[in-house]
């Protein structure tokens, strides 16, 4: 890469992939094309890497009816994007959607990735909570109108402000900025039917969750679960199940939400840092 700074790739989540750190106009060919500047708390160490998947944020969104949206495609066009900036090893930042993005890179590719960091990103049954997660099951089981009616409701405006306050110990610290932004992007004309596509294909993700216990096992990679405690989408035993499975995995619960960065950011950050500082696994 002609850069000293070891990399990291940030696969961020939610449903529009907005993120806390700040954004730059850089684009890159086939399709997965925004990348946002790093955060500076992370970018004098590394090298950080943070496009917006496709169909999210600033990046392209083909219409659904011309693109089939899976997590397999999301990981797809990822790893073309790592590629194309001559990226060969890196840790990987997962939350939310990011995590399975994650979870297919490091089972492509184990060698790759030095390190993972996830924060409410989840790779374990008991992490779902199903208060939340029931009606999108009903997707799985069957996709129908009824059933796309029941998910639908994820993306209002009421859904998406309570995504990031419940849980927060102190909401003002949440900028209504937040629910307002993603609520614009997922009523984009056309966004509705991505949303749905991916809520129905995340039912491809369970059933690689053996193998990713198994990789953890295999590689000794590093792993941090830094966890917002009161999370109603993934709770914190998804965080914790990561000790089974991974060699001395570093387990933090935090007191805020689903979206942790926007009250706790700094925390994550210092904690971040000094688990990539310690634990890095060095080239073979």
């Amino acid at each position: 890469m002609g850069h000293r700074r070891r990399a990291r790739a940030l696969l961020p989540g939610g449903r529009t992939g907005r993120r806390t750190h700040d954004r730059a106009a850089a684009r890159l060919p086939r399709r997965v094309a925004h990348v946002p500047r790093a955060d500076p708390r992370l970018a004098d160490r590394y090298h950080v890497v943070a496009p917006d998947h496709l169909g999210f944020g600033l990046s392209d969104a083909p219409p659904a009816d011309q693109v089939g949206y899976t997590f397999d495609l999301l990981t797809d066009l990822t790893q073309q994007l790592l590629g194309q900036l001559g990226v060969t090893r890196y840790a990987i930042y997962v939350q939310d959607y990011g995590a399975p993005v994650g979870w297919r890179l490091a089972l492509r590719d184990p060698e790759a990735v030095t390190a993972i960091v996830t924060q409410n990103g989840n790779g374990y049954e008991e992490g779902f909570v199903e208060e939340f997660w029931g009606p999108v099951r009903d997707l799985w089981r069957e996709r129908t109108p009824q059933t796309e009616d029941g998910v639908r409701g994820a993306l209002s405006l009421e859904s998406i402000r309570w995504q990031y306050l419940t849980g927060e110990p102190d909401p003002t610290l949440v900028s209504p900025d937040t629910w307002h932004h993603d609520h614009a992007l997922v009523s984009r004309p056309g966004n509705e039917a991505i949303q749905i596509d991916l809520f129905a294909d995340y039912a491809t993700n369970p059933p690689l969750y053996p193998r990713l216990h198994q990789y953890l096992r295999d590689s000794g990679v590093p792993v941090l679960a830094v966890w917002g405690r009161n999370d109603e989408i993934f709770g914190p035993a998804g965080a914790k199940a990561f000790a089974r499975d991974a060699h001395d995995a570093e387990i933090h619960l935090l007191d805020g939400g689903h979206f942790l960065l926007e009250s706790s950011g700094a925390e994550v950050a210092r904690l971040m840092l000094d688990f990539l500082d310690r634990r890095l696994r060095p080239a073979a």
